[in-house]
């Protein structure tokens, strides 16, 4: 079996999908596997001999890509086969998937894309390779593989990989943002596992705190605030997450909130916004009256979490500096001077990394150094610190 697949959208539409962030695009790429109830993803980066990304790899043990349906499944832009289903076949998951965009994000992290599926038809396992190029986004082309794959399954193989892929080599950052992406599917999933370069991808590995309120609106809706806090910064945190009950992101916004320095994700869960969202509801955020109630909530309990934690942290991190013997006050003072330094001096832990892993004498030095310019009203703190 060979044949083409056109795909019914311009060029430029399409090569405006390609552009999207690496993080991104492996994002969508997991979530493909997902959907096809992959209970295992493994992402892999293949790097050449200068360590630089050559190629990506995405393996899965779904249940591999429906042939039957390629020139839907490759060949129309936005009518996702997803769309109109409720759930995935056999485990009746969630769908992530509704608008066909997914395999052109594929291209955001190389020009030339294969996916290596093996499906069973029929009671028998056939193997297929569907590729395509960036150079003529509109075709997809099918080719059947004699010798087929012991197993379902898709292997996504990207060549000639794009420079900002080399973003991905930070493995740390990039395990992080994509835990937070998974975090609630992978609660709700539990025997999913998800691995990029061999490190799992799972938010009890990088979360430092996890917070659970719960609140009523007026009208008698209810609704779940999880709060993770990450033990690491990372590009997509502080943002907040609407999600249904069975852990499906439908929305997602910054939090606009002050964290006191926290890398954080708030999941915000409610069993009316799978409705909300159907109703393009959710994406109006504040220009919709009932998911604005659930904002306004929702921003007063954040607030007050990070204004305790934030208190809370001052509090341990001063302690910690008189216990260690590197604050320079005496414990009796109560000038207002004292006040203006203990502010500075949690700021300057907050915003420099590596504070807390310097010795106590080099902390000792530093801080004197501060209290010299709150004592002194010097100018510039930072160039006394330089």
């Amino acid at each position: 079996m060979s044949k083409q697949i056109y795909v019914q959208a311009q060029a430029d539409h399409i090569a405006s999908l390609s552009k999207a962030a690496p993080v991104s695009a492996v994002e969508e790429l997991i979530w493909n596997a997902l959907d096809a109830e992959a209970k295992e993803v493994r992402v892999d980066l293949i790097t050449n001999v200068l360590g630089a990304v050559e190629a990506v790899r995405i393996a899965d043990d779904g249940s591999g890509i429906d042939v039957l349906r390629a020139d839907s499944t490759f060949g129309s832009l936005g009518g996702s086969w997803k769309r109109s289903g409720t759930g995935t076949a056999t485990l009746k998951r969630s769908l992530h998937g509704r608008h066909g965009r997914g395999r052109f994000k594929a291209f955001a992290l190389g020009t030339h894309v294969e996916w290596r599926t093996t499906v069973k038809i029929g009671g028998e396992l056939l193997s297929y390779n569907i590729w395509g190029d960036i150079e003529n986004p509109g075709v997809f082309s099918l080719d059947s593989i004699s010798a087929s794959g012991p197993a379902t399954g898709t292997e996504v193989f990207i060549t000639n990989a794009r420079v900002n892929c080399d973003s991905l080599l930070n493995a740390g950052e990039t395990v992080q943002a994509l835990a937070a992406k998974f975090a609630l599917y992978l609660k709700s999933y539990p025997d999913v596992r998800i691995y990029f370069n061999g490190l799992p991808v799972t938010p009890v590995i990088v979360q430092k705190k996890v917070t659970d309120y719960k609140f009523m609106l007026p009208n008698g809706s209810e609704a779940k605030l999880e709060l993770i806090e990450w033990k690491r910064k990372f590009s997509g945190s502080g943002r907040l997450v609407f999600a249904g009950p069975d852990g499906f992101r439908l929305h997602e916004i910054p939090a606009a909130v002050r964290s006191q320095g926290a890398s954080f994700t708030a999941y915000l869960v409610s069993a009316r916004f799978p409705q909300l969202a159907a109703e393009n509801a959710l994406v109006m955020d504040e220009l919709n009256a009932e998911v604005r109630s659930y904002l306004d909530e929702t921003k007063k309990i954040l607030k007050k979490h990070f204004a305790q934690s934030g208190e809370d942290r001052a509090a341990a991190l001063i302690g910690n500096l008189i216990r260690e013997g590197s604050y320079p006050y005496d414990e009796a003072d109560e000038s207002k001077e004292r006040e203006r330094f203990d502010k500075m001096a949690i700021d300057l832990a907050h915003k420099m990394e590596g504070f807390t892993q310097l010795s106590s004498d080099d902390r000792a030095v530093m801080l004197k150094l501060l209290k010299y310019s709150v004592s002194s009203g010097a100018a510039s703190l930072k160039s006394i610190l330089a």
